[in-house]
């Protein structure tokens, strides 16, 4: 996968980052079922490496994913009920992957985020995309529906946005995206995205990454759960079990010494 002309690159860089790389700018970055599997690879490379600290996904070319190939739709147009599932299924599990990552990822958008790409973003902890972004959940135009992506898209718009856009495949803004949750920040554009995301790196790299990791954890704990005895009970262990924790009491020890943490680089 390191090689120029996979359509999945993945790129080390300094500071624990890992960049995983859509490359079929010929094809506005549309996937299908191999490169969908390269995907899953590369997100379960980085959830093992223990080098890797922050995942940024990001496209070549002008747009982030035109969705699902067209050559891959006629395949699966032929195919038995049981292909499709499988293959369904394996479009899921990219989307569960990205989505429960064991490190922060880092959505870049530029050009038509549309289909599939929509799940991509939602499935990201942070997205920043370009003014001139669009984004489109454009299924049901070919009698189809975003069944894959939907728990993502939806935790991330809300019901009531998702009963519009699934319904009419309209084309929304990257501002819209952000009023609706999908975008975290908008830039101006492809140079403003990457010197952004460079700030954003700068923060991050100073954090924890364990302590990242069960910061994650925490909102899938608590989000949409009832506040009860038991989820209280829960939160209070956590703090308890990470201030206890190696990370923790590095943590607290080098803020009282008024010194830097062993985790932040010496760059910092």
């Amino acid at each position: 996968m390191s090689q120029q002309n996979s359509a999945v690159l993945m790129h080390q860089r300094d500071n624990g980052i890992s960049e995983i790389v859509l490359n079929r700018p010929d094809k506005r970055n549309a996937f299908d079922d191999v490169i969908i599997q390269q995907l899953i690879n590369a997100f379960e490379y980085v959830h093992r490496d223990p080098e890797t600290q922050i995942v940024i996904l990001r496209s070549e070319g002008k747009h982030f994913s035109a969705g699902a190939d067209l050559g891959w739709m006629r395949r699966m147009a032929e195919n038995t009920r049981q292909e499709n599932l499988d293959d369904s299924r394996e479009l899921a599990r990219l989307m569960n992957t990205i989505n429960h990552l064991s490190k922060p990822v880092i959505g870049l958008v530029q050009g038509a985020a549309f289909g599939g790409a929509v799940g991509l973003a939602a499935c990201c902890d942070i997205v920043l995309a370009t003014q001139s972004a669009s984004f489109c959940l454009s299924e049901v135009k070919l009698g189809l529906i975003p069944a894959a992506i939907s728990p993502y898209v939806v935790r991330a718009i809300g019901e009531r946005q998702a009963r519009r856009y699934f319904l009419s495949a309209e084309v929304f803004s990257a501002r819209e995206a952000q009023q609706f949750g999908l975008v975290h920040m908008v830039c101006d554009d492809e140079q403003a995205l990457q010197a952004r995301c460079n700030e954003l790196l700068q923060q991050m790299v100073n954090n924890g990454p364990e302590a990242m990791k069960a910061a994650k954890d925490l909102v899938f704990a608590v989000s949409h759960k009832p506040i009860t005895a038991d989820l209280i009970d829960d939160t209070a262990q956590r703090i308890a079990d990470i201030r206890v924790g190696a990370e923790g009491q590095e943590g607290l020890s080098a803020f009282l010494n008024k010194r830097k943490a062993s985790w932040i680089p010496e760059t910092q």
